[in-house]
């Protein structure tokens, strides 16, 4: 590739360089090969740049529409790929001045009045970020159905609850399943929080100190759907924690979507045996043809250390930069332009693996009474009839849960007479307190695994997703 002259369109160096820049420079200068996504969004705050200049008077008519008119071919060329990339132009928004120079002549060049490529592509940035944050929503709201529905038909489902990855209390499938509804309820609300945060518009900032043109920063603002001009010139073309924030609500969701994946991965293996995946969302081995692998489960998983990657990678680029605009910034883009690529493929994969989820029934229920999970129940139940304080409960059931294991039986099975041989005062009773599904029925507090309250999750949650 031949040194750019120095008086080319595509050199913009200016006066103030005899030569161009070496290959090298180039190469590592140039970000069109990444941020030609910001096209659409390019031509966009263009057109409403172009028509705000218009009209403040700072543009003539017969300007304007050659402008317009240029844009909308460049436009048409991008859309059926006759667009010609050249790294020489280093970025989408020179490849879309230059070429508008092509196509219209000198009127192009009055395009770029008050304007900076600073404040150009902070604009384009957080137009592509904010297209992106709804799509994500959509996703987001894909996966919560179909998390409602699985849960919904399984409100009553026993299975294990764990702590430390032993059975601890009996819970219902359902409510397992309500529990991921609230972390992607809370990532869903981080989006929109992100995505009122980053609504501002930087054009008209220019370079960094604003410009002395009178421009009208309200109506470009308002023309690309921002909700108010930033206030400050300095923050608007140097302010990047949006796209920082947007990789820390993705790292949360990718872990979100990992523990999620990891339980699938768990529950389809023949030790747990709780689900089935179909070959839609599994593999086969290349030498043992009994295997069904979740693969797409596993990566799922994987793809969460992607997303963190990116948001130290941006964290790190930009913890020591001083105000305002450094080149560093450019390597903003790349890390969120792969963050979006992953979610909304982890999210389709995550909304098709759970609506294909074949939960086993018997399976689930006979784990959910393995290790005496229902010994809380009866300490509760010693407590709230017999009036023992709770550690003396404690105490007791645990002399009836070794009296169980040493004799090979479960807690609900024990003698009248054995309990009462521990404790006196015990009677028949204790009996409906015992048992997995005496136990999920007795659930009831607000937010516990009682099929009622799961019922009641279900349709509250359903009302907070209707539009």
């Amino acid at each position: 590739m031949s040194e750019p002259e120095q008086n080319d369109v595509n050199a913009l160096w200016g006066g103030r360089f005899a030569g161009g820049p070496a290959a090298i420079m180039r190469r590592i200068n140039a970000s069109i090969g990444f941020d030609r996504r910001l096209s659409r969004q390019d031509l966009a705050g263009s057109r409403a740049h172009c028509n705000m200049l218009l009209a403040q008077g700072i543009l003539k008519p017969a300007e304007a529409h050659a402008i317009l008119k240029g844009l909308d071919a460049v436009e048409a060329e991008i859309e059926t790929g006759r667009f010609a990339l050249d790294e020489a132009r280093e970025d989408i928004h020179m490849h879309v001045e230059a070429r508008l120079a092509e196509l219209i002549g000198p009127p192009a060049g009055r395009l770029h009045t008050a304007r900076s490529r600073n404040d150009q592509v902070a604009t384009d940035f957080r137009l592509w970020l904010r297209e992106a944050l709804d799509a994500l929503d959509r996703d987001l709201l894909a996966l919560l159905r179909a998390l409602l529905a699985k849960a919904e038909a399984h409100a009553d489902w026993a299975m294990p609850g764990f702590t430390h990855l032993q059975v601890a209390q009996p819970v219902t499938f359902g409510h397992h399943l309500m529990a991921y509804v609230e972390m992607f309820e809370r990532d869903r609300a981080r989006a929109r929080d992100c995505r009122g945060r980053l609504n501002e518009c930087p054009l008209g900032a220019a370079a960094l100190a604003g410009t002395s043109y009178p421009i009208d920063r309200r109506a470009t603002a308002r023309a690309l759907g921002f909700d108010r001009p930033m206030r400050n010139s300095l923050d608007a073309v140097s302010a990047r924690d949006f796209a920082l924030e947007y990789l820390a609500l993705a790292s949360i969701l990718g872990m979100h979507l990992s523990r999620l994946a990891e339980e699938i991965v768990l529950w389809a293996s023949p030790l747990f045996g709780f689900v089935r995946l179909s070959d839609a969302f599994t593999t086969g081995s290349s030498i043992m043809p009994q295997k069904r692998n979740p693969d797409a489960a596993e990566l799922v998983r994987a793809k969460s250390g992607r997303l963190l990657g990116g948001f130290n990678a941006l964290f790190a680029a930009l913890k020591g930069l001083p105000l305002a605009y450094s080149k560093d910034m450019q390597e903003d883009k790349e890390p969120v332009f792969e963050a979006a690529d992953t979610l909304a493929l982890c999210l389709a994969a995550m909304a098709g693996m759970v609506a294909d989820l074949l939960p086993q029934r018997e399976a689930m229920a006979r784990a959910a009474g393995l290790g005496h999970a229902t010994a809380t129940d009866l300490a509760d139940w010693l407590v709230q009839q017999l009036d023992l304080p709770f550690r003396e409960a404690h105490h007791v059931t645990g002399r009836a849960v070794r009296l169980a294991e040493q004799r090979g039986l479960a807690l609900e099975a024990l003698p009248l007479a054995e309990l009462q041989a521990i404790e006196p005062r015990i009677t028949a009773a204790v009996f409906e307190a015992l048992g997995v599904t005496n136990a999920l029925r007795r659930r009831t507090s607000e937010g516990g695994t009682a099929p009622e309250r799961v019922r009641q999750a279900i349709a509250a949650a359903k009302a907070r997703l209707r539009p």
